[in-house]
């Protein structure tokens, strides 16, 4: 991807024009432009975009505030709430007329819909990324590399959905300022562009395991953003979870068509897709002060997204490409269909998850769905793994499933355990 301004640029080795990627190319201009020019075009886009009186206080405001100001005032300064706007959002409680029966059907409704969604979700995202369309006998067929597409597609159907839900389900006074979700929008999208084009270096599984290892940025953003501490058995799980992911990449063998260069570029687009990640968990978390619900997070990180990606596309003239590719091959838009589906149920399946049975029970299931993905995903595509590379697996999700049992133990007793983060923007 380029940036912003000027000329157009020629195309970069294996950008988003089609150019197949030299395994053994040495490691230039294939990620660290393309990723830089994200950065630097999406950041001047939001430097220019973002309103200036968000440095203001609301008196400091002309006097003649005309018909725009309600709507000025929304995005800048946000609502004040109200006292009948106050509560609006019941805590979860366990009611007598809940049977056990009853409570383990939803416990299998919510289990399945997040494994089904999430499940078929990475599996559609390894097919789109490393696999042609319109291959025949005498053709190659070509392959979709324009990720930002991709990104913009999933945005745009989890805004919808999002958007219905707030029409249809009373929501709490909205007080937040608008501006704020950008924050959280920009690193999400940099962060979803890292995971798409880091598929065309590294296999699923290694992608799979590089998420559960951002336990460890996640602690770090804490401690940067947030200002907080966490417990010795935090920091010990973290560094488990370091020596199983060690494990897996070092001794997994080669993918095909595989060298050190392109495994290297993988590795560093995960690396950026951990780092915007974390900041976008713990922003995120920083906005709940403002008392607003899931569904009201989803939809102003999706509408800033929405604009982000649109800006970019239609700066580059990537829009029309992307657009073109979907009608030459219908099997393509069926895939990014499905894609976009995928995401925006399993976001409202997490809302549903964590509300009836808590954070615990989710992650819980969550990380199962790690390790049903790799297997999937070994099973579909081929990948291999060592012996080696299968006990780093399952150090890492034993690791897991360890956090989620001390966090347990510490609510028991009594003690404040630390906040997980808010599992809102997952893809």
């Amino acid at each position: 991807m380029v940036g912003s301004g000027g000329a157009r640029r020629a195309p970069l080795p294996g950008g988003r024009w089609g150019v197949t990627r030299s395994p053994s190319a040495v490691l230039d201009t294939a990620v660290v432009l393309p990723l830089f020019g994200e950065c630097c075009w999406l950041c001047q886009l939001y430097g220019t975009w973002l309103p200036s009186g968000a440095v203001l206080k609301t008196e400091e405001l002309p006097g003649n505030r005309g018909l725009c100001f309600p709507l000025v005032k929304a995005c800048v300064f946000g609502n004040e709430p109200k006292a009948s706007d106050e509560v609006t959002l019941t805590p979860r409680t366990e009611t007598a007329e809940t049977s056990p029966s009853w409570q383990a059907l939803k416990l299998v409704f919510c289990a399945s819909g997040l494994q089904v969604s999430y499940l078929t979700w990475g599996v559609l995202q390894e097919r789109v990324m490393t696999r042609s369309y319109g291959a025949t006998a005498t053709s190659p067929g070509e392959r979709f590399t324009d990720s930002q597409f991709l990104v913009l597609m999933n945005r745009v159907l989890a805004l919808l959905v999002a958007g219905l839900y707030c029409v249809l389900c009373k929501q709490p006074r909205h007080g937040a300022p608008m501006y704020r979700y950008s924050f959280a929008s920009l690193s999400n999208v940099l962060s979803s562009w890292c995971q798409y084009e880091a598929l065309k270096f590294v296999s699923f599984p290694t992608q799979v395991l590089a998420k559960a290892s951002k336990v460890i940025p996640v602690m770090l953003m804490g401690k940067l953003v947030s200002r907080r501490s966490y417990e010795h058995w935090e920091y010990l799980t973290a560094g488990l979870i370091s020596i199983g992911v060690s494990m897996f990449l070092l001794s997994s063998g080669p993918e095909p068509r595989s060298s050190p260069a392109t495994t290297l570029s993988g590795l560093l687009l995960l690396a950026g897709y951990i780092a915007f990640d974390s900041f976008t968990s713990n922003w995120q978390d920083a906005l709940f002060a403002y008392k607003m619900s899931s569904v009201q997070m989803m939809f102003g990180v999706n509408l800033f997204s929405c604009l982000f990606t649109v800006g970019s596309l239609l700066e580059q003239g990537a829009l029309l490409e992307g657009t073109r590719f979907m009608g030459r091959h219908s099997e393509f838009a069926a895939h990014a269909l499905l894609l976009s589906i995928c995401s925006a149920c399993g976001q409202l399946f997490i809302f549903y998850t964590i509300g009836q049975f808590g954070a615990a029970v989710f992650t819980i299931i969550m990380t199962l769905r790690q390790a049903i993905a790799i297997l999937l995903s070994c099973l579909l595509y081929g990948h291999t793994v060592t012996v080696v590379g299968g006990l780093g697996v399952a150090v890492v999700f034993a690791a897991l499933l360890l956090r989620v049992y001390a966090r347990g133990r510490l609510k028991q007793r009594g003690k404040k355990a630390v906040p997980t983060e808010p599992p809102v923007q997952k893809v």
